[in-house]
């Protein structure tokens, strides 16, 4: 990573690219971009090239690294994960107002192909609309790619996971028609693959105070043996042993699906209501740590519902913790 910031000149660009291996998301993302694209609302279509996903990939990582790099080994350098993440969450950040925008835009577009015109300006309309929707999604898809390697990075340097601060032709005109219903079938099953993971479910859950990553990694490591198709769902904490279960899915060569299920709502008892949803979820297992009364009361309403719990007590935690591992970033030699 180090060797991004002695680059001075376009020269040595040129060679480091040269090196670096593309991944294929971006590849997939940067690398078949559409025929037409409209970039803003309002605009016309037109031919624009997209970011070379070689390029885009080195930078993206970069940025990130730049962070840790420039404060390594300076009384700052405590600050250089914060100030990162603040980074990757910018990308999060668009990609969130892209999505808004493309679902907005998918409701306009159904609205039209329900109610066919057989006229050359509704099939022009939709169509134009088809192609805003279109080209809105392939940018909420590269900026995903762009913050999924950033947030990439943002882990193999600090040693945790990056998270958010929150969360198919009779006529022209049918054919316009038919084309229109067949993107919105696609992106609704896209939106389910990527929000709703398949696979038997196991549930976490720690406090926010944790040190001892090693028996909590070994026991996943054990039940992803037994159920290599699992999701996993967290409490969501960003700290603690939710974090360290965050980690241990975003391994490199894992990427366990991971669910953070956090507090949605307000009041005393919001957290023993999401303690009961996450039993209605049906796990197949369940892993807890010793925390607090939320943990014992989830304890008890997995034990009702027979679901088996491989528990851990606070003292036994080792006495001498050590820090995880961390890991390079795929894509770099």
């Amino acid at each position: 990573m180090t060797q991004l910031h002695s680059v001075h000149r376009f020269a040595d660009l040129g060679r480091l690219y040269a090196e670096m291996t593309t991944t294929p998301e971006f590849q997939a993302v940067f690398g078949e971009p559409l025929g037409l694209t409209i970039s803003q609302v309002g605009e016309a279509p037109a031919e624009l090239d997209m970011p070379e996903p070689l390029a885009v990939q080195a930078d993206c990582g970069g940025v990130i690294a730049c962070l840790f790099d420039l404060l390594a080994d300076t009384r700052l350098e405590h600050l250089s994960a914060e100030l990162a993440w603040g980074f990757v969450n910018s990308f999060h950040f668009v990609a969130g107002r892209l999505e808004r925008s493309e679902d907005s835009l998918a409701r306009e577009l159904g609205e039209l192909a329900r109610v066919p015109e057989p006229s050359e300006v509704y099939a022009r309309e939709l169509e134009e609309k088809q192609l805003l929707c279109q080209s809105v999604a392939e940018q909420r898809a590269a900026v995903e790619t762009m913050r999924d390697f950033a947030a990439e990075t943002y882990r193999a340097l600090s040693g945790w996971p990056w998270s958010p601060s929150r969360g198919s032709r009779t006529s022209p005109s049918s054919a316009s028609q038919v084309d229109a219903l067949d993107f919105l079938r696609a992106r609704q099953l896209a939106a389910r693959e990527r929000h709703l993971p398949a696979g038997p479910i196991v549930i976490f859950s720690g406090p926010a105070v944790w040190h001892d990553f090693q028996q909590i990694w070994d026991r996943l490591d054990a039940i992803l043996e037994r159920i290599p198709t699992m999701t996993l769902v967290t409490t969501g904490q960003r700290k603690g042993a939710d974090a360290i279960a965050a980690a241990w899915a975003a391994r490199p060569g894992q990427r366990v699906p991971l669910v953070t299920y956090g507090l949605y709502g307000t009041g005393r008892k919001t957290a023993f209501t999401r303690n009961r949803k996450l039993v209605d979820l049906k796990p197949v297992e369940a892993v807890l740590c010793e925390g607090s009364g939320l943990q014992a009361n989830l304890y008890g309403l997995l034990r009702e519902a027979g679901v088996p719990i491989h528990a851990f007590r606070r003292a036994d935690q080792a006495d001498d913790p050590r820090p995880m591992p961390r890991h390079r970033v795929p894509g770099r030699r």
